[in-house]
């Protein structure tokens, strides 16, 4: 059976939206074919780029299962530097097993040019946690613990109306393993639900959702009790499905935009210490990325630092809040490197450096804060290439011709805000964007030898794909033979054995 044939009309709709946009730029990726059975992935250039600077974390959204209504639209996002969703890949899961899930993500690795993102976050669906531990062995799986809270707040929210807050709070405000399982067991036993099945097989997994036990590892929130955005919204529909994706990716867009604008033109936030630390990271991060650092440098001062163990360059400090001596954490500083490691382990899960390492630092007089705990990823150039760097395991022109529409559309942003001043300029910004219009139309309509050249590349690259696929049958089925050989090579030599020893009973 064709691929083809296992699309309905809306389905053949969107995959001649994905031939459109590859035909207009060859980078553009998507997978169906008979393996897919019948599902449908993509990945725009723009994603690559965004996964290049910010693949350190991402996450699989399958958020439509909890909305009937929606079209199965997966969407594989991460965070920005302003800690706003962005999208790395999309597809359609018509039919849902680990073999789709998996199929999903080999295609979305390959268009990623097998870069591994550290971690990922899904719903705690066992087909999921499959597929990711087939195709990303080296990444930290993690559930979304929002997911587990609805679902405990469905089940039990009747029957005990009080516990969901206390729930919540015993997985976000505990900050040691120890306390956490000291405060689950209290809870459970407080409401009677030792034996409650669904509190039994969420605390089995707890190491994958609970963030005490994820400290360690880099998924970049700057705000965990904030629950995330997701990139679509419960209104998309399959009939308008491709006309609701373009405008979900042309807003998020321009709230980057925004973002990126207002940290670049408008007055840095206010600062509230005469630290220097404060104002060299006020000029470094985005405005959002900045608010969390200030707020955990003001907050070192209602902390103190105490030195507790002194061996050579490194010196133990027991940082704890005044009037809660009973809640501290330890900073590890090493005063020759200028590295500090606290036990609350926060910039090695958001990045942002911790009031209690701050706190040593500004004990130590160590006035402006040390370059590896200023994250690029943060910083306001986090989008922008490095030239000098020869490591980039994406091709160099599809980057530039990625980052050339970054500096467009920043451009034509700046564009808009000066022609929104006065009736006067925006009737003139008009007649110029026309006039822009009419020259792009007019040297796009030109066709050129490398028009030609593309349009072969294309050819070839797909009958590149077509002969690795049939590889790939061939190879498969040789195993196979080579397996039924073997097997029966196996009982030949039992049927043998047996024989030889029936003739020495004889």
């Amino acid at each position: 059976m064709s691929i083809n044939s296992r699309l309905g009309g809306d389905d053949e709709h969107l995959v001649d939206y994905l031939k459109q946009k590859q035909t207009e730029n060859p980078s553009f990726f998507y997978a169906t074919g008979e393996q897919s059975n019948g599902n449908i992935f993509w990945v725009d250039p723009t994603f690559r780029t965004n996964y290049n600077y910010f693949g350190d974390t991402v996450r699989l959204d399958t958020s439509y299962k909890a909305h009937h209504h929606m079209p199965p639209l997966v969407s594989i996002t991460g965070l920005n530097h302003h800690g706003q969703p962005i999208l790395f890949g999309c597809g359609l899961l018509h039919y849902e097993s680990d073999s789709a899930y998996t199929w999903l993500l080999q295609n979305w690795l390959h268009a990623m040019s097998g870069n591994h993102p550290v971690s990922i976050t899904t719903e705690p669906d066992h087909r999921i946690q499959m597929a990711v531990a087939q195709v990303l062995p080296q990444t930290r799986h993690r559930f979304c613990r929002w997911s587990i809270f609805r679902e405990t707040h469905e089940k039990l929210a009747q029957t005990h109306p009080t516990f969901h807050e206390e729930f919540t709070k015993c997985v976000h405000e505990t900050e040691t393993v120890d306390e956490f399982e000291s405060c689950w067991q209290a809870l459970v036993e407080r409401y009677i639900l030792l034996d409650n099945e669904w509190l039994q097989s969420i605390y089995n997994v707890r190491h994958q959702w609970v963030p005490v036990y994820m400290k360690d590892t880099f998924f970049g929130e700057l705000y965990p009790t904030e629950e995330p955005s997701v990139f679509f919204d419960a209104s998309t529909s399959m009939q308008s499905l491709v006309k609701q994706y373009e405008s979900a990716v042309r807003s998020w867009h321009e709230m980057e935009l925004k973002a990126d604008y207002e940290t670049a033109n408008n007055a840095m936030p206010l600062v509230k210490t005469p630290s220097p630390m404060e104002k060299q990271v006020a000029g470094v991060y985005t405005r959002r990325a900045f608010l969390k650092f200030q707020e955990e440098l003001v907050e070192t001062l209602a902390n103190r630092a105490t030195k507790v163990e002194d061996r050579g360059t490194v010196t133990t400090y027991r940082v704890d809040k005044f009037g809660d001596g009973e809640r501290g954490h330890i900073v590890r500083f090493n005063g020759f490197e200028l590295k500090a490691m606290c036990s609350c382990r926060m910039f090695e899960y958001s990045g942002i450096i911790c009031r209690h390492a701050l706190s040593v630092f500004r004990a130590k007089n160590v006035l402006t804060l040390p370059c590896e705990y200023i994250l690029k990823r943060w910083s306001r150039d986090a989008n922008v290439a490095n030239n000098n760097n020869n490591n980039n395991n994406f091709q160099e022109e599809e980057e530039e011709e990625s980052n050339l529409c970054l500096r467009l559309r920043k451009e034509a942003m700046r564009f808009v805000e000066e022609g929104a001043k006065s009736i006067h300029i925006y009737n003139v910004a008009k007649d110029a964007l026309q006039v822009a219009t009419n020259k792009v139309a007019a040297s796009k309509k030109r066709k050129t030898p490398e028009g030609e050249k593309e349009k072969k590349i294309r050819e070839l690259r797909s009958e590149l794909e077509n002969t690795n696929e049939r590889c790939g049958v061939y190879r498969a089925n040789l195993l196979a033979v080579l397996r039924d050989m073997e097997e029966h090579k196996l009982k030949l030599s039992v049927k043998v054995q047996n024989a030889r020893l029936s003739l020495k009973e004889t």
